[in-house]
C-alpha cells in the first residue's frame, strides 16, 4: 500500500527520485499517466492491468467513455527505475502536471501521485479547510 508524502527535486533531464518504500511496491516496471486534479498517477503493473480491464469494459458507444480512455491512455508511459531509484517523467506529463523543480510524491492506497510542489500546497490547503466536511459526507468510521 502506498502512503506518505515525500518531496524530491526534478533534475534537468526530467528524472525524479521515487521514495525507497514505493520502489519496493513497484517492482521492475510500472505505469504513469495523467491523473485527476492536475497530478500524475503511478500504478504498479498488476494494478494497471486491473484498471485496464475496467477501462476496457466501458462502452465504446459512449462519447465520454471514449474521451476519457483516449486521454488517459494517450499519456501513459511504462517506466523502469534507474540504479539511483529515479524515473524519467515524459515531457507531456511534466507539462500536464506543471512540474517544475520541486515535486511532491504522495501515496494514495493502490497508486502514487506526483504533484508540482506549489500545486500540492494549494490542494492541501484547500482540502484541509474542508476535511471535516469531506469525511462527514463520505465516511462512517
Amino acid at each position: 500500500m502506498f502512503f506518505g508524502e515525500f518531496e524530491h527535486a526534478l533534475d534537468a533531464k526530467g528524472r525524479l527520485i521515487i521514495p525507497a518504500k514505493f520502489r519496493e511496491l513497484l517492482g521492475t516496471s510500472f505505469v504513469i499517466t495523467r491523473g485527476m486534479d492536475g497530478c500524475i498517477f503511478g500504478y504498479p503493473a498488476e494494478r494497471w492491468a486491473t484498471l485496464q480491464a475496467q477501462l476496457d469494459d466501458l462502452p465504446l458507444t459512449r462519447k465520454d467513455a471514449r474521451a476519457f480512455v483516449r486521454f488517459f491512455y494517450a499519456a501513459a508511459a511504462e517506466c523502469e527505475l534507474d540504479k539511483q531509484g529515479r524515473v524519467m517523467i515524459p515531457a507531456t506529463l511534466r507539462q500536464y502536471a506543471k512540474l517544475e523543480k520541486q515535486c511532491v510524491i504522495v501515496g494514495v492506497s493502490d497508486r502514487f501521485e506526483i504533484w508540482g510542489a506549489e500545486h500540492w500546497q494549494q490542494f492541501e490547503t484547500e482540502t484541509a479547510a474542508n476535511f471535516d466536511d469531506l469525511a462527514e459526507n463520505l465516511i462512517d468510521f
